[in-house]
């Protein structure tokens, strides 16, 4: 499945919710202001692009949902070795939950004003490929090092994060598949989730439990913010030691929501390593029943 195929599968959802979609793609997304999702993207054979899906009554309180959309993940020309490539078909599991949570909030009609944003690209290696050291604009103004063009899930989201703040949500999740190190503390069935809202926090753990969903919240911890600091940018990539990388990669998305006191960002795993009674080997959903019923309590 490529960014063409994740599009085709997002209309296909709007069609059957009559929900509306637009697409910013290839070169209009420079025009447009999403410079990171277009560096990420632009060295595959099919365009980068932002999908956006809305659906449900334009004055209902705005609940938006992003998703990593990062279709294969070569790792970029920071290429990763072909054992850790087995597994990049995956690397859309983000997107991949916010449309199946977005399939639920719309078949159950809820009362929301829900907007879907998923970054949809191929991190590809070719001649035209973003390098490590370049310094990328962003939409929100904040420049990047590019420290490792392996961590090109946090680029794509934090532009189109950006913009879900621009509007104001009530509600903005974020969920993505966005770092190993999450899979090294918690392992492939406990996704971490992050906010600063402590009584989303909440919800979100007692939900969790009511649902058999499970989740565990992570810390935003401050101090460690200062690991992000570049001579060159605003702001690097990853950090120079590699300790925290999930905590760290939420304090990188965290610069890129100013105005949405109520976020949470998910570090899903999004994948069955091994069968069990509910399910194949392969692609899983993760944290969406619970995200539901918050969301229908708050909202529904």
């Amino acid at each position: 499945m490529g960014p063409d195929e994740l599009e085709k599968a997002v209309r296909a959802l709007a069609k059957t919710h009559k929900a509306s979609v637009s697409v910013i793609k290839g070169d209009a997304l420079l025009a447009r202001n999403f410079p990171m999702i277009h560096a990420v993207g632009r060295a595959s054979p099919q365009a980068p692009r932002l999908i956006d899906l809305t659906w449900g009554a334009k004055n209902a309180p705005k609940v938006t949902l992003v998703g990593k959309g990062v279709c294969f993940d070569t790792g970029g020309l920071d290429i990763k070795p072909a054992s850790g490539m087995l597994l990049m078909k995956k690397d859309m599991g983000g997107a991949a939950n916010v449309l199946g949570l977005a399939s639920m909030i719309m078949a159950a009609k809820l009362k929301v004003r829900l907007r879907v944003l998923i970054p949809a690209v191929e991190n590809a290696i070719a001649g035209d490929a973003f390098r490590p050291g370049d310094v990328l604009p962003s939409r929100k103004g904040i420049t990047v090092e590019i420290g490792n063009t392996d961590a090109e899930g946090r680029l794509v989201l934090a532009d189109a994060l950006a913009l879900a703040d621009e509007d104001e949500p009530q509600l903005l999740i974020d969920m993505a598949t966005l770092t190993g190190a999450a899979r090294v503390a918690l392992g492939p069935d406990v996704p971490p989730f992050y906010t600063g809202d402590d009584a989303l926090a909440a919800e979100l753990a007692a939900a969790a439990t009511a649902a058999e969903d499970p989740m565990w919240r992570m810390p935003l911890w401050d101090a460690y913010d200062a690991k992000l600091s570049s001579r060159i940018a605003d702001i690097n990539n990853v950090t120079s030691d590699g300790h925290a990388g999930s905590i760290v990669a939420a304090l990188f998305l965290r610069r890129f929501v100013e105005k949405t006191s109520a976020w949470a960002h998910f570090d899903i795993f999004a994948w069955n390593p091994s069968e069990r009674p509910h399910c194949p080997v392969g692609g899983e959903a993760q944290c969406i029943r619970a995200l539901e019923r918050v969301i229908a309590a708050r909202f529904g």
